[in-house]
């Protein structure tokens, strides 16, 4: 036997050596094989280098941002694409015209690379930031410290649609999407924060220089004010409007005002008080966060103790939750809630005092509002599952424990550790994709005013990418 055996191992071998058979990539393959990560099992699975940074669907692909590597994955097998050294990757542009920049850390310059073929679109040798959006790409350049430019790129443009000069930038700016003065998104345990991918450029950013406060109109690049806040002050651009939060201590507590301004005359257009927007530390009434929100909203309690959603363009109040109710995820459109009794999470549609739906779940489910769905998790099971925004209706019920990496028109990347998967929507679900497989999103808008002030007004998030959430570009 041991003859045999031993003669067996020789003819493998050779025919190995000689290139008429080789079995060892498959007995491999075999026994380095993992487990499925969901059930319903994925469209295709696939173990990357290292830990993922960020994944983003881009058009047809899947990029993978690891520590010191970038790499593309086709959206349809999982086969890599490309891998490059990188320090950092951050997508730019919609589902049909996605780039990636990439750059290194601490290193000057970045370049942008087609998604498909990694090839270099356009470098830059030059740049110290660069913020990038579903319809515009922003980098920053300093001759001097005190001395700065930022230029507006259309995604895949090759010369800058406008250029605006400022007085330095902040000593954090470096590398991609360096905050700015806006919102902090509400976070879900297992929903990776950026699993919606790059947003459409507000029309106002606020870049902070120096303890002062730029804006600028991104549509022109116009730099329309220059303000320094108040000692008990912290500003923040939302919604086409500077806002000034003002936290004074008061008998034994901290009374807040909020009042927002044209940034074009610098005149107030809208004011309330007594909303705390939780910018302020428990430890007394120093401001140290922005305010909580998402696109042109924001998220406050009210005095009697009641979270609300204001739109910042106008103030007025979208949505104030009944006693008990917890927001727990809200974009332009709807807010989903978690109710007083912590049975069921219910979502509706801001400004027209309606609920959409309405879905039993557990005390410690999370939630994540998407353009494309509704992400929700839920422990002991472990669930994944994606509903329509509006109908609330089931894309898609994932038995696994793994964490919502990305969601996309058609479908989302789940992963856990280094293994990634791709799940279509329909599958484990009730449900169609939004838009299908055309990469249409289907959930656009939902009631408002149409072309109006209302969250949701316009044709969809095609329309918002052109014309902004409110058509305020419009």
């Amino acid at each position: 036997m041991r003859g045999w055996f031993l003669l067996g191992l020789v003819t493998v071998v050779v025919l190995a050596v000689a290139g008429v058979w080789n079995p060892w990539p498959g007995v491999w393959d075999w026994v380095d094989r993992s487990e499925p990560i969901s059930e319903p099992d994925v469209i295709w699975q696939q173990r990357v280098g290292g830990t993922p940074k960020s994944v983003t669907i881009a058009g047809d692909t899947v990029i993978v941002e690891q520590r010191t590597r970038v790499e593309a994955r086709s959206l349809a097998t999982g086969a890599q694409l490309w891998d490059r050294k990188a320090d950092w990757a951050a997508v730019a542009g919609g589902d049909r015209d996605p780039v990636v920049a990439v750059g290194k850390l601490l290193v000057k310059g970045y370049e942008v690379l087609d998604p498909t073929t990694g090839a270099t679109r356009r470098r830059d040798g030059d740049a110290v930031a660069v913020w990038t959006y579903r319809n515009l790409l922003l980098d920053a350049h300093c001759v001097e410290a005190t001395d700065c430019t930022l230029s507006a790129w259309d995604p895949r443009g090759t010369a800058p649609l406008w250029t605006a000069f400022l007085p330095g930038v902040s000593t954090g700016l470096f590398a991609d999407n360096p905050d700015l003065l806006g919102t902090r998104r509400l976070t879900a345990n297992r929903i990776d924060a950026g699993a919606a991918g790059p947003e459409p450029v507000p029309p106002l950013l606020g870049f902070p220089v120096d303890g002062r406060v730029h804006v600028v109109d991104t549509a022109t690049g116009r730099v329309l004010q220059n303000v320094e806040p108040g000692r008990d002050e912290r500003l923040a651009v939302v919604g086409g409007r500077m806002l000034r939060i003002s936290a004074v201590g008061r008998d034994g507590a901290c009374a807040f005002t909020l009042t927002a301004h044209d940034p074009t005359t610098g005149k107030q257009v809208w004011r309330r008080t007594g909303i705390n927007l939780r910018t302020a530390d428990s430890a007394g009434c120093v401001q140290r966060e922005d305010p909580q929100g998402a696109r042109n909203v924001l998220i406050g309690v009210a005095p009697d103790g009641r979270e609300a959603v204001i739109d910042g363009y106008d103030g007025r109040l979208l949505q104030v939750n009944d006693e008990g109710q917890k927001l727990i995820a809200v974009d332009d459109r709807y807010a989903l809630l978690r109710t007083a009794d912590k049975r069921s999470i219910v979502a509706r549609e801001l400004g027209a005092d309606r609920t959409r739906w309405t879905r039993p779940t557990g005390e410690k489910n999370g939630a994540t509002l998407t353009p494309y769905a509704a992400v929700l998790t839920q422990e002991k099971p472990n669930r994944l599952i994606a509903l329509d925004p509006r109908t609330g209706k089931e894309l898609l019920v994932l038995r696994t424990s793994a964490n919502a990496l990305a969601v996309g028109p058609a479908g989302m990347v789940i992963g856990e550790g280094r293994e990634i998967g791709y799940v279509r929507f329909g599958a484990g679900g009730s449900g169609t994709a939004p838009g299908g497989d055309a990469g249409v999103p289907g959930p656009g808008s939902s009631g408002g005013d149409p072309g109006g002030d209302a969250p949701g007004g316009g044709d969809g998030p095609a329309d918002e990418d052109r014309c902004g959430p409110k058509r305020e570009l419009c």
